[in-house]
């Protein structure tokens, strides 16, 4: 059984940054692909950054070149680090653990995932 912990949220102004860090129960992060996904209201979840475990990065368009996920080594932590923020990054984030994701697609579509944490609040104004 796999448990993610999401933790860093919180509220900034626009332009601010946040780093968002998620912990496996475990370390599946050698086989697996780790997500953030997120969630504002009334809307649908949508990927936002995905990594798998030789460490290549996919990216939501509405989030290159201000978000950066990266992993560590052995893998047990992954992080969103999240620049230049906008009221419209407002959202819940979730961090989401899956096997075999080998399209960008995939990686951005909440229905790919498999394990999922519960949750961490971002707030941009």
């Amino acid at each position: 059984h796999v448990q993610l912990v999401e933790s860093g949220g919180g509220s900034v102004q626009a332009g601010g940054s946040l780093r968002l860090s998620c912990g496996a129960s475990g370390s599946i992060y050698g086989d697996a692909c780790v997500g953030w996904l997120r969630q504002a209201p009334g809307k649908e979840r949508e990927g936002v950054a995905a990594i798998d475990s030789d460490g290549i990065a996919s990216y939501a368009d509405s989030v290159k070149g201000r978000f950066t996920i990266s992993q560590d080594n052995p893998g047990n932590t992954v992080y969103l680090e999240m620049n230049n923020l906008k009221p419209e990054d407002t959202a819940m984030y979730y961090c989401a653990a899956a096997f075999l994701l080998p399209s960008v697609v995939a990686r951005l579509t909440a229905s790919s995932w498999l394990y999922w944490g519960q949750g961490t609040q971002v707030t941009v104004s």
